[in-house]
């Protein structure tokens, strides 16, 4: 696979996840009272139930077919194991965002508290995971040679060419 083959598959496994969490979570509203009654500490957007399923239904494929070329690619040794590194936290990093938008646009009566702790906890979770992705694939990219002596392409393919 080439490089811009496993740039696309990283690309969809890193942007599939926050879709898929969003989408096929669903609108976290108190179940008592109508839409228009509840308090929101964020606006949820004006798309319907069923279009955030599609849509959450194919950030899910985009996800798996992504993770599985990058898997297939590692096996191969076309992709260094390393940059399991940066994308293992950008997933997390995804996840968090789709299912935190939720929280923070679920509809309930008076604070949501939820909203609360996700902004006092997740934020600073959130950019520890995506300086830790940018430093590591920052370390990976000015690397001069590969750990077992192989070919050097910009850190993607280090077992050769």
């Amino acid at each position: 696979m080439t490089n811009r083959g496993i740039v696309a598959a990283g690309a969809a496994l890193v942007g599939g996840v926050p879709v898929a969490a969003w989408g096929l979570m669903g609108q976290q509203n108190y179940a008592g009272l109508p839409a228009s009654e509840l308090d929101y500490a964020f606006q949820p957007w004006d798309i319907g139930d069923g279009v955030a399923a599609v849509a959450g239904g194919l950030g899910l494929v985009l996800a798996v077919a992504g993770a599985v070329v990058l898997v297939r690619s590692s096996l191969r040794g076309a992709l260094d194991g390393r940059w399991w590194g940066v994308l293992g936290p950008l997933v997390a990093l995804g996840l968090m965002a789709g299912v935190g938008w939720r929280i923070l646009t679920a509809g309930g009566i008076g604070a949501n508290i939820g909203a609360g702790l996700l902004i006092i906890f997740g934020t600073p979770i959130a950019a520890g995971l995506l300086l830790w992705s940018l430093a590591w694939a920052f370390w990976l990219v000015t690397q001069r040679h590969g750990s077992d002596g192989g070919v050097e392409l910009g850190g993607v393919a280090s077992h050769g060419a």
